[in-house]
C-alpha cells in the first residue's frame, strides 16, 4: 500500500512540477532575465571604476548554456525533478497520517498534508530567507545561506508536527476550534523564537566584512572614488515581483499536488460498496 502511494505522489509531483514550470516560464523568467541583465551591466560599470582606479579588472565566467537552455531545458528538468521528489514525500508524510486524524477522509487528507508541505517547506521558512533572483548573493556565503535555509525548514516541520500533536491532545480539554487556535499560537511563538536568534545574510561574518551592517544580500548602489552613485542598486520592482511570483509557483506546486494526489489516494484507500435490495450500504 505505502509504495503504491508513493507513486502516485510522483506522479502528481512531477505533474505539479510541470505546472510550476509553466507558471514560472511565463511570470518568473522575465524577472530573471531582468536581474542577470543588471548583474551584467553592474560588472561592466564595476570594471570601468577598476580602470579608473588603476586595479586589476576582472572577468565574468563564460556560460556553459545558453540562457534559452537554461531558461527551458534546465529550470523546466529541475523544477519537474524536484516536484516528484516532494511528491514522494508528501506520500511518505500521507501514510504516516493515515489512521492518524480521526475521520478525515483521504481527499480532505490530502489537501491537509499539501498545505502543511507549502507552509513548511516554502512559505514559513521564506518569511526569513525569501527567495532571490540571480545577482542577489555572494559567492562566499552561498554555503552559509544554504545551511540556514535548511536549518529553517528543519524547524519548520518540526513545529508542524508538534502543532499538529499539541492540537490532538487539547482536542477533549478545549475543543476543536480552541485546540486549533493554540496549537497555531504555540507555532507562531516557537518559529518566530527562531527567526530572531538565527542571523539575516547580510549579518554574516563575511558580508559585514565586505559589505557593512546591511540586513541583506541586496546590490547596494556603486560608488565612485568621489561618493557619487556610478551605478544604481538592484531594482526593488523586480526584486518584489520575483519573491511573488516564486511564492505563487510553489502554490501551483503543492495545490496541485493534493488535488491530484487526493482522488488517486480515494480510488486506492476507500473500500468498493453495494447497495443491498433494502437500501443497506455494505462494504466488501
Amino acid at each position: 500500500m505505502e509504495k503504491k502511494l508513493i507513486l502516485r505522489g510522483a506522479l502528481a509531483g512531477a505533474i505539479a512540477g510541470l505546472l510550476s514550470f509553466l507558471f514560472a516560464r511565463i511570470f518568473a523568467e522575465p524577472q530573471i532575465q531582468a536581474a542577470i541583465s543588471y548583474e551584467s551591466a553592474r560588472e561592466a560599470a564595476q570594471g570601468a571604476l577598476d580602470k579608473a582606479a588603476g586595479l586589476p579588472m576582472s572577468h565574468g565566467d563564460h556560460e556553459v548554456f545558453s540562457r534559452a537552455i537554461q531558461a527551458n531545458v534546465g529550470v523546466g528538468v529541475g523544477i519537474i525533478l524536484f516536484g516528484t521528489a516532494m511528491g514522494a514525500l508528501f506520500a511518505v508524510g500521507y501514510a504516516i497520517c493515515l489512521g492518524r486524524t480521526g475521520d478525515v477522509r483521504p481527499r480532505s487528507l490530502a489537501m491537509l498534508v499539501a498545505l502543511a508541505g507549502f507552509l513548511g517547506f516554502y512559505l514559513v521558512p521564506s518569511l526569513k530567507y525569501p527567495a532571490n533572483p540571480p545577482s542577489i548573493g555572494h559567492g562566499e556565503t552561498i554555503q552559509q545561506r544554504t545551511s540556514l535555509y535548511l536549518l529553517m525548514v528543519l524547524f519548520s516541520l518540526m513545529f508542524l508536527v508538534a502543532a499538529v500533536w499539541l492540537g490532538q491532545r487539547l482536542q477533549d480539554r478545549l475543543g476543536n476550534w480552541n485546540a486549533a487556535l493554540a496549537a497555531g499560537a504555540a507555532f507562531v511563538v516557537a518559529i518566530g523564537i527562531v527567526m530572531l536568534i538565527l542571523p539575516s545574510f547580510g549579518e554574516l561574518a563575511s558580508n559585514r566584512a565586505s559589505y557593512g551592517d546591511l540586513a541583506t544580500e541586496t546590490p547596494q548602489p556603486l560608488k565612485g572614488a568621489d561618493g557619487a552613485i556610478a551605478f544604481p542598486g538592484f531594482p526593488a520592482d523586480t526584486l518584489y515581483a520575483f519573491r511573488v511570483y516564486s511564492v505563487a509557483a510553489q502554490a501551483i506546486l503543492w495545490s496541485a499536488i493534493g488535488l491530484i494526489f487526493a482522488p488517486m489516494a480515494d480510488r486506492l484507500l476507500e473500500p468498493a460498496r453495494d447497495h443491498r435490495p433494502g437500501g443497506e450500504r455494505v462494504t466488501r
